[in-house]
């Protein structure tokens, strides 16, 4: 015999195990299977299939199959019972055993590769591209002005476009909407519920002051004149254009101007500085200054239209108060108080003693007698680390344990998170359930924000009833507790059709701490192919592009490997569409050497002469 009867039995024994633990599992759960949705029956029952197979340590398991020249469990999560099926037949054949199997219905590969793609046509629609991986891209504020550019991101590759209701208004929604279906009536329009999103407090406004800061080299040489925005108050440069400063002055005489006119001042340091105007844009101007500057509220201009002799005197207007910031070190002690006081930094005295600390408020006052001593913190997305050194009734110490060798900088609004406490928040707010009401008329799909528990899905589910809604649902996992109880979730949303699931890697790095983070995303997606939904790639996706215009090697290697799944996501920034763009390329790229974890082998090129 090819192989040893004795390792053979033992295979035999362990797929009748699984098979037993599969039945077990299928009685179990009944209700939950016969509660989901009619399109979703057969992957709830797949999903309760691999939650069984997953109740073993399948590792040594594995070993043997691969030693017998047998595809190892780790790829059959689509298809759980018919791959178990398939291995026992093989084996009772090697076995010489003839004897006919009851074989009961399961889904086969094939059937389960076509509800995966009807699941998510049903989500996102039907896609139209060459690539079966659909780009999602977060809509900037300027979406709603600017009409040309859902049209510019859906021909370069956008499928579906996401609002967050944490930002802007009903109005710019409206707009929003009404331009990306203008550009693409068959574009999905995806909006985030804000969710109770803990965050940092509102900040003691600074000083009104503008700082101009050309770039230099290491010999202090200006290399980039600072680019300046000249402009009426409150009318905004294009928005991705690179600016450096925005000056707010008087449309009249800046009107007057023109290429080569230039402005002199005596900035807040007694320094004498020299703006040159370089072009028009409407009533703006572009102005070009290799003067490092600080422009201040009432700053005296002298504006020299044509000939040097010509010059007029005005002001710089009313500026915005500069927002202040709290520079935060390891050792350092910060303050976080349940009362929403203005935060400010640490305060000196004239010998550089600290007198007091620096403090700020938090969004949600009720964590304050959730929370314990030695349970860590984190500020502004993991970049500054803390653990609590002390809770009061009304605020928390807060000792630094990771920041920035030159200091990091805390702001407002800025994402709070504690992975060790128990904060008892539920996830849907008083301002969910009224944007709700607007989601369930304008769009397509809700994504869930901060769900913990089945039960945060049950009342998204009540809520949709109250107002008759029609929507699809998309299950954001950004907690620990989301990713634990998943396959509860799951079946909970799965009552509703089509579903679907975001991993919020920002958030859920940090709550599951970034050593676990890989094997939990990698988790979260064989969960989902096991219940045949379609998930969505999301945070800093191409981020350094879309932001500055250049990408990263990580983040490059990163969006290849998101072409596993059925969506990715991309924030906005100045050079959206650069990023929009690149990932087109690099999915269609990628899946002609990989379909979702299968690796296809195309015709290599290489040399001959080896």
């Amino acid at each position: 015999m090819l192989f040893e009867t004795e390792k053979l039995e033992e295979i035999r024994i362990q797929i009748d195990l699984i098979l037993e633990k599969i039945l077990e599992y299928e009685n179990r759960y009944n209700s939950q299977i016969l509660s989901v949705h009619p399109n979703y029956t057969e992957s709830a029952k797949n999903l309760i299939h691999y939650l069984a197979l997953r109740s073993f340590d399948n590792a040594v398991f594995q070993d043997k199959l691969n030693k017998i020249g047998l595809p190892n469990t780790s790829s059959s999560e689509s298809s759980v019972l018919n791959n178990l099926l398939i291995y026992r037949k093989i084996i009772n054949s090697l076995l010489n055993n003839n004897e006919i199997e009851d074989i009961p219905n399961h889904l086969t590969k094939s059937e389960s590769k076509h509800l995966l793609k009807k699941h998510t046509n049903a989500l996102f629609g039907e896609i139209d591209r060459n690539r079966r991986t659909r780009v999602l891209v977060t809509q900037p504020t300027v979406a709603a002005e600017d009409k040309e550019f859902a049209k510019n991101l859906t021909n370069l590759g956008m499928d579906a476009a996401r609002i967050n209701c944490a930002h802007d208004t009903e109005v710019v929604w409206n707009k929003i909407i009404t331009n990306t279906k203008k550009a693409n009536p068959n574009c999905k329009i995806l909006m985030d519920l804000g969710g109770p999103k803990l965050r940092t407090g509102k900040m003691k406004p600074g000083h009104k002051v503008i700082h101009i800061k050309p770039k230099r080299n290491t010999l202090g040489q200006v290399t980039v004149p600072a680019k300046v925005w000249l402009a009426p108050f409150g009318m905004l440069p294009p928005e991705n254009a690179e600016v450096d400063a925005i000056i707010p002055v008087n449309k009249k005489w800046l009107q007057k101007t023109r290429k080569g006119s230039y402005i002199t001042f005596i900035d807040s340091r007694n320094k004498k500085c020299k703006i040159t105007i370089e072009s028009k844009e409407g009533y703006a101007r572009w102005g070009s200054c290799s003067d490092s500057a600080f422009v201040t509220t009432g700053m005296q201009l002298t504006v020299f239209l044509e000939k040097k002799s010509t010059s007029e005197i005005h002001t710089v207007h009313e500026m915005l108060p500069l927002e202040e910031v709290i520079f935060l070190f390891e050792g350092d002690t910060l303050k976080l108080n349940k009362v929403p006081i203005l935060g400010e930094p640490t305060k000196y005295n004239e010998a550089g003693e600290s007198i007091e600390i620096a403090h700020i408020s938090c969004t949600l006052p009720q964590l304050f007698s959730k929370v314990k001593k030695g349970e860590l913190i984190y500020f502004d997305d993991g970049k500054i680390e803390g653990i609590i050194t002390e809770v009061a009734i009304d605020f928390l110490l807060v000792e630094i344990t990771n920041a920035k060798k030159n200091g990091s900088k805390l702001k407002a609004d800025k994402g709070i998170n504690l992975p060790n406490s128990d904060l008892g928040i539920h996830g849907l707010t008083e301002k969910d359930k009224e944007d709700l009401k607007y989601i369930a008329k304008n769009a397509d799909a809700v994504n869930f924000s901060f769900v913990n528990s089945k039960k945060d899905v049950d009342d998204l589910l009540n809520e949709f009833k109250k107002l008759e809604a029609n929507l699809s649902i998309i299950i954001k996992v950004e907690t620990k507790r989301a990713f634990n109880n998943l396959p509860g979730i799951l079946l909970k949303a799965m009552e509703n059709y089509p579903i679907g699931v975001m991993i919020a890697r920002g958030d859920l790095a940090i709550e599951t701490g970034w050593k676990n983070f890989a094997v939990i995303q990698e988790e979260i997606l064989r969960i989902c192919e096991a219940a045949h939904l379609p998930d969505i790639w999301a945070t800093q996706v191409l981020e350094n592009l879309a932001k500055k215009g250049i990408p990263t090697r990580a983040e490059v290697t990163d969006a290849a490997m998101s072409q596993r799944v059925e969506c990715v996501m991309l924030n906005k920034g100045p050079y959206i569409e650069k990023a929009v763009k690149m990932l087109d390329k690099i999915l269609c790229k990628m899946q002609s050497i990989q379909k979702k974890k299968m690796a296809v082998l195309p015709k290599l090129e290489f040399s001959k002469e080896l």
